[in-house]
């Protein structure tokens, strides 16, 4: 599975973790997030690049809103460069965020076509553009197995400061409106009802207003018998 790795003290501490699903060959390890402490989850470091609607991607997630992220090409153009191909081809419509944990790790993962983190897109890995920009809340970064060189199309939005990933994974853009539904998107490992991203754009592409995902068709009543009852959870 892609997914960040767990360090102590300066140590990186790497688990390989069985995997839920295969692809291809073999499956992609699981590692562990970081155990670090968290600082001020409600923590904002501006985003000093100008707007560019070719360099803003888009979510419109189901659990309701859309998110705008800049994208960083500054720092990250081979990943970014990824990330606009894939979401012109639509390979991010559908994908749910599979792994959404709180602090300390405090993120929220996404972009395997499996929904399994063993899955990835069909263009190769980009190699390792470790930067500057710190995982701080709405920070959007590549994930990857223990090779730093194996980023492809997952990635993680963070929900608050998380320094010990710096260096150690590319930060390719930030959340810069929608953050609110960021917070929002369910979680768990995997979450039990996952958030989908139900369309990705490019701010270029003239993506058209958000629309809702629609609501579950009520069950038909069972033949010759009463409607079921539904429980709340």
């Amino acid at each position: 599975m892609r997914f960040v790795a767990a360090a102590m003290g300066v140590a990186a501490l790497l688990i390989a973790l069985p995997a839920a699903a295969q692809k291809g060959p073999a499956s992609k390890p699981e590692i562990v997030p970081f155990k670090g402490v968290a600082t001020d989850p409600t923590a904002v470091v501006p985003v000093n690049v100008a707007a560019d609607p070719e360099n803003t991607w888009v979510l419109d997630l189901s659990t309701g809103g859309r998110v705008t992220i800049r994208l960083r090409p500054d720092v990250a153009p081979k990943m970014v460069a990824q990330v606009k191909t894939l979401t012109r081809r639509k390979f991010y419509d559908g994908v749910v965020f599979h792994r959404v944990i709180d602090a300390p790790e405090n993120m929220a993962q996404g972009g395997d076509p499996t929904g399994t983190g063993t899955g990835e897109s069909d263009l190769p890995d980009v190699p390792a553009e470790f930067n500057n920009l710190p995982h701080v809340r709405g920070a959007v970064s590549a994930a990857r197995t223990q090779d730093p060189n194996s980023a492809n199309s997952q990635f993680f939005i963070m929900f608050g400061p998380h320094l010990g990933f710096d260096h150690d994974y590319t930060v390719f853009g930030r959340v810069t409106g929608g953050m609110e539904w960021v917070d929002k998107i369910e979680r768990g490992e995997p979450p039990a009802n996952p958030t989908k991203i139900l369309h990705a754009y490019i701010g270029a592409d003239n993506p058209p207003a958000y629309q809702p995902a629609p609501a579950p068709a009520p069950a038909a009543p069972a033949a010759g018998g009463a409607a079921p009852v539904l429980i709340p959870k």
